[in-house]
């Protein structure tokens, strides 16, 4: 069960603690169960006999137990709380760890939303359920147990009832539980789908603005948060049973005892202390019941959300480390594709065949073709975002996959096709790659990448705030604060990925010129829909539907393939191609 192993591997290093909340539990209880019969005896011998002496002695040990009981609580609480944060955090941490060092295969394979979902509101759940058993585990089954015998030593006669009331109340309260499993298991999927039209909204806010679509989109959210309304109302309402049901057998039984115990007392047969003590032992069973049965409610929504969890922690990413991975190389800046194929899990055809180059430190090599090609595929496989399935992608004459994976990437400085910033300061965001790098350094790479006349007019500069995904600045500032990020890494490979396209001409122009001294002792990589950018490369490769249709210069591809001369022609004209 995924539940039981989630928590017997997490909650392994807080052993200790938990079996001191074990201890701390039963001592409580045992102190809450003797108050019953002290109150008895303090009834029998003293109020009804009139010994004053009696009552405040036997008033005083009820009150040191009190005391126990109230204390020990405390610290049992503290310390089960204390685990199941722990417990959390750690949980919390692992799915973090895993899911970064998932490739992009498994981040689309479960989603981004649920991602989130699991790491948040799957592992809340689970840690609201040690939180629960920390505290209930052993009072309930321990008040239960020795609440039965206490109650069946105050008078036995009485204990018919317990044998009604109790099996009563586990059937009805399990039939609750039983239905609630489906609705938990219905809702964890609900909540996945309200994050995900959410944070498409969100994300997409601009879009859904532009082509009115308001109306549309505040409609989809409707359907899919009033299903996940739908869905907490029935467990809600199954949940809110339970205590009018418990309460209902507490006000029956208790009115039964009273009725069978006065006759009891009229003949003799029992006294009034051991009455009230008999009714206070059945209140407490009841309770007790009412935790058990409230854990066991639990239980299900936890189940669900451990299940979910664990998937991700069994989830290995497609992109492994070796064993013995490479951690020191001979060669500097050198990529090489040798015959490389990548086919998508699940995808009938492959998105690139038989794709081979080499680009030396100092050279820079132009990826162009038509949309869907497989150009930015080809170069997420050069930083490891996918593994090829075919081939072999070897960067300083080592195939990626046998090298140290932090040794790969402070290599490759991939600047992506969709620029994003993290939420911070223009300075933070720049050190992503290299914490150590001075301002200067900052000030030099933002100069390059033709960012720092912007940065300058912000109000404080360099620590001017970034929002998340770089939200506050526009496209073309995002593309060149990313490039300059790149940059301040010194990479001995740079990957642009259409970093240029929102950039005006004459910008893409200063850009391009800036940063040819910068790479000289560098492998370029240049993904562009623009021949302008791509021009002056010392090689092109030409994509079409994932194959190798050209790999030259500009003027070699303009006389040998055809479809790099379509692409020139429909971009500068017939003329240029003279």
């Amino acid at each position: 069960m995924s539940l039981r192993r989630l928590l017997r591997t997490h909650l392994r290093p807080y052993r200790n603690v938990l079996f001191l909340v074990v201890v701390l539990q039963a001592v409580q209880t045992a102190a809450t169960l003797a108050l019953p019969a002290l109150n008895s005896d303090l009834i029998d011998n003293g109020v009804l006999t009139g010994d004053n002496a009696h009552i405040w002695r036997v008033g005083g040990v009820m009150m040191g137990f009190s005391a126990v009981q109230i204390v020990f609580a405390a610290i049992a609480v503290w310390f089960g709380a204390k685990a199941s944060m722990a417990f959390g955090r750690d949980v919390r941490r692992d799915l973090f760890h895993q899911v970064t060092d998932y490739s992009a295969r498994e981040i689309g394979r479960f989603g981004a939303p649920s991602l989130i979902t699991r790491i948040t509101n799957d592992v809340q759940q689970v840690q609201s359920l040690v939180v629960l058993g920390a505290t209930m585990m052993v009072a309930a089954p321990l008040t239960m147990v020795i609440g039965i015998a206490m109650a069946v030593r105050e008078d036995a006669g009485l204990s018919l009832i317990l044998l009604v009331v109790i099996p009563a109340t586990v059937l009805v309260l399990g039939q609750v539980v039983y239905r609630m499993v489906p609705a938990f298991q219905k809702m964890q999927l609900r909540i996945d789908r309200v994050n995900g039209v959410l944070r498409e909204q969100i994300t997409g806010l601009r879009v859904v603005r532009a082509f009115v679509r308001e109306p549309e989109e505040s409609e989809r959210f409707a359907v899919a948060n009033t299903a996940l309304t739908e869905t907490s109302l029935r467990t809600g309402r199954l949940m809110a049973s339970m205590f009018p049901t418990v309460g209902l057998m507490v006000n029956v039984s208790s009115l039964a005892v009273l009725w069978i115990g006065a006759d009891r007392i009229a003949s003799g047969n029992m006294q009034l202390g051991s009455l009230v003590a008999y009714i206070s032992y059945l209140i407490q069973i009841l309770m007790a019941v009412v935790m058990v049965t409230f854990m066991v409610s639990m239980l299900p929504r936890a189940a669900v959300s451990a299940e979910r969890i664990v998937e991700v922690l069994d989830t290995q990413s497609s992109v492994t480390v070796p064993e013995q991975p490479v951690r020191s190389l001979a060669e500097h800046g050198a990529l090489e594709f040798r015959n490389v194929g990548f086919r998508y899990q699940g995808a009938q055809e492959p998105v690139l065949h038989d794709v081979s180059f080499r680009v030396e430190a100092g050279q820079t090599i132009a990826i162009i073709g038509s949309t869907g090609a497989g150009k930015t595929t080809l170069v997420n496989l050069i930083s490891r975002l996918f593994d090829a399935t075919e081939g072999t992608v070897l960067v300083d004459g080592v195939d990626v996959r046998r090298l140290d994976p932090d040794l790969l990437w402070g290599k490759v400085g991939y600047v992506p096709q969709k620029a994003f910033l993290f939420s911070g300061t223009v300075s933070s965001n720049l050190r992503f790659g290299r914490p150590d790098a001075t301002e200067s350094e900052l000030w030099q790479a933002l100069e390059i990448a033709q960012a720092s006349g912007f940065v300058q007019a912000m109000p404080e500069g360099l620590e001017s705030n970034i929002a998340q995904g770089g939200s506050n600045v526009s496209g073309g500032q995002r593309q060149r604060l990313s490039i300059a990020r790149a940059l301040v890494a010194t990479p001995e490979i740079y990957v642009f990925d259409d970093s240029f396209s929102a950039l005006d001409l004459a910008t893409d122009a200063r850009l391009r010129a800036a940063l040819e001294p910068e790479t000289r002792d560098a492998a370029v990589v240049i993904v562009a829909q623009r021949v302008s950018t791509i021009a002056k490369a010392d090689q092109i490769l030409v994509l079409e539907d994932g194959r190798v249709v050209g790999l030259g210069t500009h003027r070699q591809l303009l006389d040998d393939c055809p479809t790099y001369a379509e692409i020139v022609a429909s971009q500068l004209g017939e003329g240029a191609l003279a």
